[in-house]
């Protein structure tokens, strides 16, 4: 019997209703939907739009009005399907007088790991998600913004899930931290892991998204391969090196004799991500994290650690 699809929708809706039980917000209308294997699925859409109501639904937190969702071949929010998936709120309320290792090993006392599977996971995730020796060992109140989104990914990984629910995962990080939680989520779908991933920011699913939806109030607007829907079939391209002014305009004639409206003629450009990443890395002389690697020498946006309060100096 071949494996379910990680998670599949047919119909799925959500209406909330008023006190009197009266329709008031319908967040989700008819949703079909069908997430691959190994496959990192981008879920966009403006405010309103639907996207938390669906992550939500796919969890178990909430039911639906109509329609069904199974999830790794069961009922959202049973205990088959809680054992095998990871997520990532946009807000990790995780306990601010924890380490990061103390926090990864409770999460892995919650799902029952034995202690020496737990203190191999702790170690073997803080390398993953870049937190050095000296962030391991910090309490969570005294980390940034980058810090707590690696340390809630840890927290996500730590029973090793089949499907994984990332809600807004670059939100709040700079654009090296940005860099590197793309990195991480393409290292993840190599390793096999299948990814629903929902954000606002659409640079981030174009760069590391195989498919992506669109929802929009409450409806799914557009489906497909991004590369799919983003080509424009009825322009051509041509990116040459080393071409001179003559070649250039040869060329030129060349597409208009054959019948074609020249649109555009331009050197290209990098992207401000790619510039910026190049300044400050070379300025720094450091090379980027890389996922799995050799833990950084230091955690770059690690901030200093809170002044004590008055009276407790």
């Amino acid at each position: 019997m071949a494996d379910p699809q990680p998670v599949e929708t047919l119909g799925l809706t959500k209406v909330y209703r008023d006190f009197w039980g009266r329709s008031k917000v319908h967040a989700l209308v008819g949703l079909d939907l069908a997430i691959e294997r190994g496959e990192i699925f981008g879920l966009l859409g403006p405010n309103g739009s639907g996207k938390s109501t669906t992550i939500k639904l796919l969890l178990g937190l909430i039911f639906p009005t109509a329609g069904k969702a199974t999830v790794l071949g069961h009922a959202p929010g049973t205990p088959a399907v809680n054992q095998r998936i990871g997520y990532l709120p946009e807000e990790s309320y995780l306990h601010r007088f924890l380490t990061g290792e103390e926090t990864v090993d409770f999460y892995g006392r919650l799902f029952g790991l034995p202690r020496r599977e737990r203190r191999r996971r702790t170690a073997e995730l803080l390398d993953l998600v870049g937190l050095d020796r000296r962030a391991r060992v910090r309490q969570l109140r005294e980390y940034s913004k980058g810090m707590s989104r690696r340390i809630g990914l840890a927290q996500a990984l730590v029973n090793d899930p089949a499907l994984l629910l990332l809600d807004e995962p670059t939100s709040g990080l700079d654009p090296i931290g940005t860099r590197e939680m793309k990195d991480l989520i393409l290292h993840l779908k190599a390793r096999g892991k299948t990814i629903l991933l929902s954000s606002h920011l659409l640079a981030d699913v174009q760069d590391v998204c195989d498919r992506i939806g669109i929802l929009d109030r409450g409806r799914l607007k557009e489906l497909g391969r991004v590369r799919d829907l983003l080509l424009m079939r009825d322009v051509f391209q041509l990116q040459a090196k080393g071409v001179t002014a003559q070649a250039r305009e040869a060329i030129l004639a060349s597409a208009r004799g054959a019948g074609a409206t020249v649109l555009s003629a331009e050197h290209p450009t990098t992207t401000l991500e790619e510039l910026f990443l190049r300044v400050v890395q070379a300025d720094a002389g450091r090379a980027p994290h890389k996922p799995g690697g050799p833990e950084s020498p230091g955690t770059p946006d690690a901030p200093e650690p809170p002044a004590p309060a008055d009276g407790n100096a």
